[in-house]
């Protein structure tokens, strides 16, 4: 496996967490009401954390991780423990090979997770299009006027209600995790301002999360 640092992997790494800590909850028997107290968020912040969303905050993030008990796993990061030996230090001149820390990242395919993953990241890409040039929205709106004037399908409804959210930039709506989310992705105009070398980049992309990838450092030879 090859290490990465695309959007696709950092996107499942985050959906990865938020599914560990939506477990980690329930194994403690904490119902979603109660976890919100203790944690001082919404429900509706503590979904978007379960969710792997990438809006709440890191400190939002690190109180969820309190509550569950597992904060000091990420404080090893920030502290001193992981901070690299003097130059002329023992340590530096230390031959032992160093600890290996692997993570494995992939997408369940049984589940259509890759599916959705890529449908995911294809649109947070063209958000950030847009937002860099907005007028590419009108691009959007063109086509879904395209789109709009067939015949009557099963998407007609969901074409409607992306009139509202181009007009209304209501990116939200479509980054989401829920099934209207999922829908919404589905039949959705604004990909289409993608250019196709990242289409065909975020493919790919996915394309290698589902053989799976390991991140972590090898151990040196001694």
């Amino acid at each position: 496996m090859t290490e990465t640092t695309t959007a696709v992997l950092e996107r499942q790494l985050l959906l990865q967490f938020g599914e560990r800590l939506r477990r980690l909850r329930k194994a403690r028997k904490l119902g979603t009401v109660q976890m919100a107290q203790q944690v001082g968020i919404s429900r509706t912040t503590l979904a978007a954390v379960e969710a792997g969303d990438p809006g709440p905050s890191l400190g939002t993030y690190l109180r969820v991780m309190s509550v569950l008990g597992i904060s000091g796993d990420l404080a090893l990061l920030a502290g001193d423990a992981l901070q690299a030996a003097p130059v002329e230090s023992a340590g530096a001149r230390s031959r032992r090979a160093r600890p290996i820390v692997r993570v494995s990242v992939t997408a369940d395919t049984s589940r259509h997770d890759a599916q959705d993953l890529q449908s995911l990241v294809l649109h947070e890409e063209a958000v950030r299009l847009v937002r860099e040039q907005p007028e590419l929205v009108d691009e959007a709106q063109e086509t879904l006027k395209r789109w709009l004037g067939g015949r009557v399908s099963n998407t007609t409804s969901l074409w409607q209600e992306w009139q509202g959210i181009l007009e209304r930039r209501s990116w939200r709506k479509v980054l989401g995790r829920s099934r209207r989310a999922q829908e919404l992705r589905q039949a959705s105009p604004l990909i289409t301002v993608l250019p196709a070398a990242v289409r065909a980049r975020v493919l790919a992309d996915v394309s290698q999360l589902k053989k799976g990838v390991t991140l972590g450092a090898t151990a040196s030879p001694s």
